[in-house]
């Protein structure tokens, strides 16, 4: 590895050399870090149903209100299927169509609230919360309540963010396909993933999707 440096070095200079005294060496400047994403924000999502919008606030869930806002500022959602809708339970979604994008995604897990942020939501009606598999597994896969599962408190189950326009498009999402297997006859999760949206489009054509969802 030393060589191989030294061998770099040297053509760098000879080039330089080349150049003559007019010659100006350019400054490499250090990649911007990212933005601090905002303290409170929305993220408007077009849907064939019709348009719906999240309100968010850092106070709420601050490591999943962020990694949310990078997930839609990235357009990750957009094309993004219902995939999940229990009428009178949840409305999940956050499997990308792009199986390599969303294999991408979907292994960069962020950590657990910790401590507990002391302005949490409950997981009531219309609050949007990651789905997780277990501890420090929020990756991409969120749920809106469709009515209040205060229950879901203690599993580690935290809101970030409540929908505030638009309820009644949420309310008409496609449901009748039901839970996953093998307790419902919805989607497969692994064929979801790995086949993405050529799987939803053949077997489950008549799931609601996110034509766009935009940061406001």
């Amino acid at each position: 590895m030393q060589s191989k440096w030294m061998v770099v070095a040297a053509a760098f200079a000879a080039v330089m050399a080349g150049c003559g005294p007019a010659a100006v060496e350019k400054k490499v400047e250090a990649p911007k870090p990212k933005a601090q994403p905002p303290a409170a924000y929305r993220v408007r999502f077009e849907t064939g149903k019709g348009p719906f919008t999240i309100e968010v606030k850092r106070e709420w869930a601050p490591r999943g209100a962020d990694h949310f806002y990078e997930l839609a500022s990235e357009g990750f959602y957009n094309g993004v299927r219902f995939h999940r809708v229990i009428r009178g339970f949840v409305a999940q979604f956050g499997i990308n169509g792009n199986p390599k994008l969303n294999a991408l995604w979907s292994s960069t897990y962020i950590p657990d609230e910790s401590p507990q942020p002391p302005g949490r939501l409950r997981n009531q009606k219309g609050t949007i919360t990651f789905a997780v598999r277990g501890p420090n597994t929020r990756a991409t896969q969120v749920f809106i309540n469709l009515r209040d599962n205060l229950d879901l408190d203690k599993s580690g189950f935290l809101p970030f963010g409540r929908v505030v326009e638009g309820w009644d498009v949420v309310e008409k999402l496609y449901y009748s396909y039901g839970e996953l297997p093998p307790r419902g006859s919805g989607p497969d999760p692994e064929k979801s993933e790995t086949l993405g949206e050529e799987y939803f489009a053949r077997s489950f054509a008549r799931l609601d999707r996110i034509e766009k969802a935009v940061v406001e």
